[in-house]
């Protein structure tokens, strides 16, 4: 019985054929043979600390700017008053990448059947101006109970004179 006649082909495979030869070439060429052993993991290529470090600085430099200039949607009660929640000595305001996200945290809390009123802000403007009027360590909590991402009150993410990891006196990071 001839097995390949009856395998069905990715579209992973179709995409590979039509890249550069040059690159499947290279590809090719790292490919170990049948009888090649796996590296055990000492002989592995793994990242210093430094490194990690250094690329999970970069992530987050990416993630607090396109947060920044993302428009997002914060409840409101009825005296516009941010929702907010405090967890672990800190303030947290609450922020929705979109209605959806906003309306997943509704139904979730049991109260998907009120209307939720709430404004459309700017990320920088949070972590800018909110953040800093609260008076009380605080930072951002986006798209709660979802996959979404916490903003704490560091510099770097909030103005350094709210940041918690900032000494008063020095003006410097602790």
């Amino acid at each position: 019985m001839n097995s390949t006649a009856a395998t069905r082909r990715s579209r992973l495979t179709e995409y590979v054929e039509t890249a550069a030869p040059a690159e499947r070439e290279k590809t090719e060429a790292r490919r170990p043979d049948e009888n090649t052993p796996f590296p055990s993991n000492k002989n592995s290529f793994t990242r210093s600390a430094a490194a990690e470090l250094a690329h999970a600085r970069r992530e987050l430099a990416t993630r607090v700017g396109e947060f920044r200039r993302a428009a997002v949607l914060v409840p409101v009660d009825e005296h516009d008053v941010p929702l907010t929640g405090d967890y672990g000595g800190v303030r947290w305001i609450y922020a929705f990448s979109d209605e959806t996200a906003l309306a997943r945290y509704a139904l979730a809390r049991g109260e998907g059947d009120r209307e939720w009123a709430y404004q459309r802000w700017l990320g920088a403007r949070l972590l800018d101006a909110a953040v800093p009027a609260v008076g009380v360590p605080c930072g951002v909590a986006l798209d709660v109970g979802g996959r979404g991402a916490l903003f704490p009150p560091v510099a770097g993410i909030v103005p350094d004179r709210v940041a918690v990891d900032v000494s008063a006196e020095r003006g410097d990071a602790k």
